[in-house]
């Protein structure tokens, strides 16, 4: 099957969406309220289009691509109704990037760069709406959510934690746990998978806040060290200390795909806290004293040994940590098994 976009005759797969075809082609559609791994719902309208033959635009995401079909996208038409709807979004709520943790990293600011808006010219609400800062971990600023949807996308159908969802009807209408809770009034677990797919300022990370933004800080992709899973995150540093955790809002690799625990999320404090060994300790006379790498694996080797030696291998037992990966275990094991002669091997996670 082909479709047309912009001129560009495109084959494409059945069930695929104008966006994806035409993302497939390196064709620019915008989109703010879309994501991958959700559902589509054409909630903002950012990615109209204007299909021959048909009497309004359609939204890319969420419409089917048809066989013979014959789409533009950036027609004077189809920009117009982009410079409203994001006009309107912007008006929506009150969007201070001087200040605000997601300048640079904003979908909606980029928006608002692309289609050459210097400001709304409709009147904002007129209040404030008071932030929720009561956790240690997401801070929410309904003053700047566009009602997007994706956080309430993300919490039920890639966590399945059913906490978000929407509150109140028209202009009262906003985004959160039921009955008005709190974050930590309600089931959420602070996986943090809302504060990833948001595409605005509404919700951010508390700990980073005023630490640099995202687009400053340098970039390190690793693998979370609290268990043997192995997810992909990407740690950012300034003058050399991490500062926050994230993960891209698309194209993570596996096996996490970008989502997170709140271990992997928000729990790096660790890493720079002050009382972390940092070296190998050894008691002498009673007193835990710094040694090197070397003088410690070698103090070790020895004691073994000698408790080999005079109780059997059975006399010892080896508890391995989530912290190492999945290859580290393994040789820890082996090591017990194999050099020492015991199965006396478990693990911390089964503790």
């Amino acid at each position: 099957m082909k479709i047309i976009i912009d001129g560009k005759e495109i084959e494409f797969s059945p069930g695929q969406t104008i966006y994806q075809v035409a993302k497939s082609a390196g064709i620019h559609i915008p989109v703010l309220c879309h994501q991958e791994q959700v559902k589509p719902v054409g909630a903002c309208r950012v990615c109209v289009v204007e299909i021959e033959g048909a009497r309004s635009l359609m939204a890319a995401c969420a419409m089917p691509a048809g066989d013979g079909m014959v789409v533009s996208t950036n027609t004077e038409r189809v920009r117009n109704a982009r410079r409203i709807i994001v006009e309107m979004l912007m008006t929506q709520g009150h969007h201070n990037c001087i200040t605000c943790e997601s300048s640079g990293d904003c979908v909606l600011q980029d928006l608002a760069y692309e289609l050459g808006l210097d400001a709304p010219r409709f009147d904002g609400p007129a209040t404030l709406l008071p932030g929720e800062t009561g956790n240690e971990m997401i801070v929410r600023d309904m003053n700047k959510c566009v009602l997007c949807g994706l956080c309430v996308r993300a919490c039920n159908e890639i966590q399945v934690n059913l906490v978000l969802d929407y509150i109140g009807r028209g202009s009262n209408s906003k985004v959160g746990p039921p009955f008005g809770q709190r974050y930590e009034e309600s089931n959420c677990v602070f996986c943090g998978e809302c504060l990833r797919v948001c595409p605005v300022g509404a919700l951010y990370e508390k700990q980073g806040r005023f630490q640099g933004r995202t687009r400053d800080l340098e970039k390190v992709r690793t693998t979370c060290s609290y268990c043997g899973v192995g997810c992909q995150m990407d740690v950012r540093v300034k003058n050399g200390k991490i500062v926050k955790v994230t993960t891209d809002r698309e194209g993570m690799p596996a096996p996490n795909f970008g989502s997170l625990c709140i271990k992997g999320r928000f729990g790096y404090d660790y890493v720079h806290h002050p009382e972390r060994l940092t070296k190998p300790l050894i008691r002498r006379d009673g007193e835990l004293k710094e040694a090197s790498w070397d003088e410690a694996a070698g103090f070790v080797g020895e004691k073994l040994a000698s408790i080999k030696q005079a109780h059997g291998a059975d006399a010892i037992a080896g508890l391995s940590s989530a912290r190492c990966t999945n290859e580290e275990n393994y040789l820890f094991q082996k090591l017990l098994r194999a050099v020492v002669g015991t199965n006396n091997v478990d693990h911390c996670a089964r503790l």
